[in-house]
C-alpha cells in the first residue's frame, strides 16, 4: 500500500493507493464502514475529456471521505477493476464533483450505467450552482471544486489541476497530453487524485448548512439532478456524423476564409482580426459610427500615417469593430445575414464577416465534428445542464447551441438513425409568454390566448392600426429587450431603426403595458432587500450585480424560460420518449424519431411542451424533416 499523508483545514488526512490483494481487501473493508457513515465520494481520472473518442481511457476510480481518499489504478486491470466495480455496486449513496462526466465515463468503461449511478448520486457542482451559480470572474465563488474547496474547506486547498500542469511541464508534456502520459504511479498523481474525493466529501456537509439555511427547496435540488441525468443520456446516445459531407465542407469553409482574406488585403487589411488595421481601413473609406458603437473603455487611436492621422480625444472612446458594426456596414441583418437594402455595402466589411464566419465554423464545428467523432462515426456534445446565473443550459465540444438560427449548411453534417427523421419542437415565443405570466400583463395574456401574433398586437397597441412592417419589427425589438435588458441604444443596432424611434416605441410600450414596469421595479426591490439576490418562481437563487440591477428582469424570465424546457425533458422522458431525445437547444428539443411514428411522436413531443403558466399558455410546435438536422432549414437531405 502506498500511503500519502496531507493535511486540510488543519487536520490530518491520507491518500491510499492499493497494490496487493490485501490492500484491496482493507479498501473494501473501509468502504463498508463509510457507506454506514454516510455518502462516499467518487470520482475518477481519465486520458483526456472526449469520453468517446477510440484513444480515451479510464486511468483511475477514487473513493473517500473526509479523512481517506482511496485511488484504486483501473488502468492495472484484473483486482483492481474488479474492487472497483464492487465498490460501486455495494455503495447506497455518491458525491460527485461534475457527476455527468464521471457518469459517462464509468457507463462506458465498467458495467455500471447513468441509470445505475445517477440515482444514488448528488452532485456537489449542482448544489454549489443552486446556492450562487456565478463564476469567480463574476464576483461568484463559482463552481469548480478547487475555488469551492478553498471558500467551505480550506483556503489552502490544493489547486490539483494547477499543480499537475506543472509535473506535466517537468514531464516534457503537455496539458493536452499529461492527463494520458503521466505515469500511472507519479506520488503527485495519485496524491491528488485521493484529494479530490475528500475535499468532495468535506464540501457537502457545508453545501448542504448552506442550502437549509437559504430555505433552497429540496424539490429543486431533485429537478436539477433528474435533468442532468436525462442529458446525460442524450449525451451517451449521441448523433450520427454524416462524415463525407463533413469532411467537403471542412475543406470548402478553409478555400472560403482564404478567398475572403484575400478580399479584405486589397482594402489593406492583411489580419481580418486586427482592429487597427479595420479602423484604419474604415476610416479611409469614409465610414462613421453612431451612438453606441463605441468602446467602453478610454484610449488614444492614431492612424499609420501622421499626415492622415485619425483620432479620437485623449480620453474618449474609442470606435468598435464588433459584429454589430460590420453588419451594418455591410448592410446585412445582424441575426440573420440577409440583405437590409438600407445603405450601400461596405466591401470590406462583408469581406471580413465571411472570411471570420468560415474560419470560426471550421474550427468550431466541422473540425471539432471530426476531431470529437467516436469509431461510429457519431459526435457526443457535452450537455451542462445548468449553466450561467439563469441556469440556462449549454453545449459543448462542438457547441452547436451557438449556430446561427437560420444555418443549414453546419447542421447538415449531423443525422438522425437510419430510417429515422429529425423532429424540432421548439417553443411559441417563450420568453414573451412568460413575462406576460410572470408580470400578469393583461392585455399581453389577452392577445396570447386570443392567438394573436404578439408583436403586431403590440405595434398596434404603440402605433395604432396603420402600423407598418418596420414598427412591427422595432415593437419585436423592444420586447425583446425588455427581456434581454437591452436599452433604446442596443435596440436600435440590432433593428436598425433610428434611436428616436425607438426611444418612442419604448414609452409607448410601457404604457400599452404598465405591469411590466411595476414587475420589473418589485424585483429589483426584492433584490435590494435580499441581499442583490432575486428568487425566481421555482426558488432560484438569481444573484444580480448592483451596477445592473435592472438586469434582473432578464434573469427572472429567462430562469423560468429555461425551467419551461426543463421540465419538458422530464415530460418527455416519463411519456417515453428518452430514446429519441437528442440535444436541448435553447428553447427547442431535437429528436431522431422514426420514420413510420414521426407525426404520432411528433403529436406526443408537442403535447409534452404544453402547459399553463399563471394563465398563459406555454405552447410549443413540433417540424418533421428528413434525415438530416439541416433539412429543417432547407437542405436537401
Amino acid at each position: 500500500m502506498k500511503t500519502y499523508p496531507y493535511e486540510v483545514a488543519g487536520q490530518p488526512v491520507v491518500v491510499k493507493v492499493p497494490e496487493t490483494y490485501e490492500d484491496l481487501c482493507e479498501f473494501f473493508s473501509w468502504l463498508v464502514g463509510a457507506d454506514k457513515r454516510g455518502p462516499i465520494a467518487l470520482d475518477t481520472e481519465t486520458t483526456g475529456l472526449d469520453i468517446y473518442s477510440d484513444t480515451f481511457q479510464l486511468r483511475t476510480v477514487q473513493f473517500g471521505d473526509t479523512r481517506t481518499g482511496w485511488v484504486l489504478h483501473w488502468e492495472r486491470g484484473g483486482l483492481f477493476q474488479h474492487y472497483a466495480e464492487r465498490a460501486l455496486q455495494y455503495a447506497t449513496r455518491f458525491l460527485i464533483h461534475n457527476a455527468p462526466y464521471d457518469w459517462c465515463v464509468l457507463d462506458r468503461h465498467t458495467r455500471f450505467k447513468i441509470e445505475d449511478l445517477a440515482p444514488r448520486t448528488t452532485d456537489t457542482r449542482l448544489v454549489a450552482g443552486l446556492i450562487d451559480p456565478r463564476q469567480p470572474q463574476e464576483g461568484g465563488r463559482g463552481t469548480a471544486l478547487k475555488p469551492l474547496s478553498a471558500w467551505y474547506v480550506d483556503p489552502s486547498a490544493p489547486d490539483t489541476q494547477g499543480d499537475l500542469t506543472a509535473i506535466f511541464r517537468s514531464l516534457k508534456l503537455t496539458k493536452t497530453t499529461g492527463w494520458a502520459g503521466i505515469p500511472l504511479d507519479h506520488p503527485t498523481y495519485n496524491l491528488y487524485a485521493g484529494l479530490d474525493v475528500i475535499l468532495t466529501a468535506r464540501l457537502y456537509p457545508a453545501l448542504t448548512a448552506e442550502l437549509a439555511m437559504l430555505g433552497v427547496r429540496d424539490k429543486l435540488i431533485a429537478y436539477e439532478h433528474e435533468i442532468a441525468r436525462i442529458c446525460a443520456v442524450m449525451q451517451r446516445k449521441g448523433m450520427i456524423l454524416d462524415l463525407d459531407y463533413t469532411r467537403e465542407l471542412d475543406e470548402r469553409l478553409g478555400n472560403d476564409a482564404l478567398s475572403y482574406e484575400a478580399q479584405a488585403l486589397r482594402y489593406g487589411v492583411a489580419n481580418v482580426n486586427s482592429r487597427a488595421q479595420l479602423l484604419e481601413a474604415f476610416h479611409a473609406m469614409g465610414e462613421e459610427w453612431l451612438p453606441g458603437e463605441f468602446t467602453d473603455d478610454k484610449r488614444e487611436y492614431w492612424q499609420r500615417e501622421p499626415d492622415t492621422a485619425m483620432f479620437t480625444e485623449k480620453g474618449a472612446p474609442s470606435p468598435k469593430v464588433d459584429k454589430a458594426v460590420l453588419h451594418r456596414f455591410a448592410d446585412l441583418d445582424f441575426q440573420t445575414g440577409e440583405r437590409l437594402n438600407q445603405r450601400k455595402p461596405n466591401p470590406l466589411a462583408e469581406a471580413v464577416i465571411r472570411s471570420k464566419r468560415a474560419g470560426k465554423w471550421r474550427s468550431a464545428y466541422t473540425q471539432t465534428f471530426l476531431d470529437t467523432a467516436d469509431v461510429d462515426g457519431r459526435i457526443h456534445p457535452f450537455i451542462n445542464s445548468m449553466q450561467a446565473r439563469t441556469a440556462r443550459m449549454s453545449i459543448t465540444r462542438p457547441a452547436v447551441q451557438t449556430l446561427p438560427s437560420g444555418d443549414s449548411m453546419i447542421r447538415r453534417c449531423l443525422l438522425a438513425e437510419d430510417e429515422h427523421v429529425m423532429v424540432s419542437t421548439d417553443f411559441a415565443a417563450v420568453e414573451m409568454r412568460v413575462l406576460a405570466a410572470l408580470a400578469d400583463v393583461k392585455r399581453m395574456k389577452a392577445a396570447i390566448n386570443a392567438g394573436e401574433d404578439l408583436h403586431s398586437f403590440t405595434a398596434r397597441m404603440v402605433y395604432g392600426g396603420g402600423f407598418t412592417k418596420k414598427h412591427r419589427k422595432i415593437c419585436k425589438g423592444v420586447g425583446f429587450g425588455k427581456v434581454y435588458g437591452g436599452g433604446a441604444a442596443t435596440i436600435a443596432r440590432q433593428t436598425g431603426a433610428p434611436i428616436e424611434d425607438v426611444q418612442r416605441a419604448l414609452a409607448g410600450y410601457d404604457r400599452a403595458y404598465p405591469e411590466i414596469r411595476k414587475y420589473s421595479a418589485g424585483l429589483q426591490r426584492e433584490a435590494y432587500a435580499n441581499g442583490m439576490v432575486a428568487v425566481s418562481v421555482t426558488g432560484r437563487r438569481l444573484p444580480v450585480d448592483r451596477e445592473r440591477v435592472y438586469a434582473v428582469t432578464n434573469y427572472a424570465v429567462q430562469s423560468a424560460a429555461r425551467d419551461c424546457l426543463g421540465q419538458s425533458l422530464i415530460n418527455m422522458e416519463e411519456a417515453g420518449l428518452l430514446e429519441y431525445m437528442r440535444l436541448p437547444i435553447h428553447d427547442e428539443v431535437l429528436c431522431s424519431v422514426p420514420y413510420n411514428e414521426r407525426f404520432d411522436v411528433a403529436r406526443e413531443i408537442e403535447r409534452c411542451m404544453t402547459f399553463d403558466l399563471y394563465g398563459v399558455p406555454i405552447e410549443a410546435e413540433a417540424e418533421i424533416g428528413k434525415r438530416s438536422w439541416g433539412s429543417l432549414y432547407g437542405a436537401d437531405v
